[in-house]
């Protein structure tokens, strides 16, 4: 398949004349305050390729002075789902697939952001799905089914995050047990909001951003920008804690491009995430105690790239599978504490050192 893309990427003036050096770091403190973790759902090296090659500007992460990568079998199979896979990056215990912020013999497992929240530092989750689906669910919800997600959407009732964006409005409202817990929500001090718009006019410490009914749509759609808006809304609203905050930003539909075998949209969803990462890249400059992560939970497709011409951004590529591969994926890192991620690491290593870098107990 050959797919021609000519998309403006939004980076800071500094990193257009940089070289592959790497982005230099700010002197200090070599554990952060704030943690700020990307993952790229479904992407592997080749989609990560494909969008350098595509983008009419190189992308953030390129520049990061730190790279790795991580394996992410799950505890029952050599290639994992989402569920698994996000649940050893949260809970730091591989499971099996379909299990969320679960051990493999079913037991609870408790997440990076449970521990953080309990520590007082501020949380959030935002994804391009969803925020019920099994990426995010497993920084807070425990299930042994990644699909009932109306279940799952109660485990936000716990009052752990204190801001999380995304779709799925409808496994709060619309719910088969006929409760619309955003009622609970708005009790508990959350403003609930249904639009970027009101999202992006919201005061609130607290926030829950049900943006869409289901999933998101797609950024060269009805979703242009938003990630990106998202983002900087959570970094705005979490940074407000003296404490500290951990979010975890999900660029979900890599994933589900790949598993359409839908090469255009696999690389606009990789520039999608990296003009959120930007953003967070720009807070952390100021910050200073900022540490960025990016990684997946898995690469999907089986994507190789066969060809392209790199003057007129063209890419000629195809998935050799509709599902998730086993291949390890990259790790990009930026502030303190980052060159603990270089290196080859199982997925729970994100869970163990995040810990250890906010001096939050296991």
């Amino acid at each position: 398949m050959k797919s021609r893309i000519v998309l403006t990427t939004v980076i800071v003036t500094m990193i257009l004349v940089l070289t592959g050096s790497g982005i230099p770091q700010k002197k200090g403190s070599n554990k952060p305050v704030n943690i700020i973790f990307f993952i790229g759902d479904g992407m592997g090296p080749a989609q990560v390729s494909a969008a350098i090659a595509a983008s009419s500007n190189p992308l953030v992460f390129e520049y990061f002075p730190f790279s790795g990568f991580s394996k992410t079998s799950s505890s029952d199979n050599y290639i994992t789902d989402s569920a698994a896979g996000g649940t050893a990056m949260a809970c730091g215990v591989k499971t099996r697939n379909g299990m969320i912020g679960m051990g493999p013999d079913s037991t609870i497992v408790v997440s990076i952001m449970e521990l953080a929240d309990k520590k007082g530092l501020a949380t959030g989750l935002v994804s391009t799905s969803a925020i019920t689906h099994a990426t995010p669910a497993s920084f807070v919800a425990h299930n042994s089914g990644r699909g009932n997600y109306e279940d799952i959407a109660k485990d936000f009732m716990n009052d752990n995050i204190d801001v999380f964006i995304g779709g799925g409005s409808d496994h709060f409202r619309k719910r088969k047990d006929s409760v619309d817990l955003t009622v609970k929500l708005k009790d508990q001090g959350y403003d609930v909001v249904y639009s970027i718009e009101d999202l992006q006019k919201s005061k609130s410490m607290k926030i829950a951003g049900l943006l869409s009914e289901g999933h998101m749509g797609k950024p060269l759609e009805t979703r242009k920008g938003m990630l990106e808006q998202m983002t900087e809304k959570a970094i705005e609203t979490l940074s407000k804690n003296k404490n500290g905050f951990i979010l975890m930003v999900e660029g979900s539909q890599i994933d589900f491009a790949g598993h359409a075998g839908d090469l255009m949209w696999n690389i606009s969803e990789v520039i999608d995430m990296n003009n959120a990462i930007v953003k967070a890249f720009n807070f952390a400059q100021t910050s200073g105690n900022t540490l960025l992560v990016v990684t997946a939970d898995h690469e999907t497709g089986g994507l190789i790239l066969s060809g392209g011409d790199l003057n007129t951004k063209s890419i000629e590529g195809k998935f050799c599978s509709t599902d998730h591969t086993a291949v390890m994926v990259p790790v990009f890192s930026y502030g303190p504490g980052a060159e603990k991620f270089s290196g080859i690491h199982e997925n729970t290593f994100f869970f163990h050192e995040f810990a250890s870098l906010l001096g939050i107990k296991k």
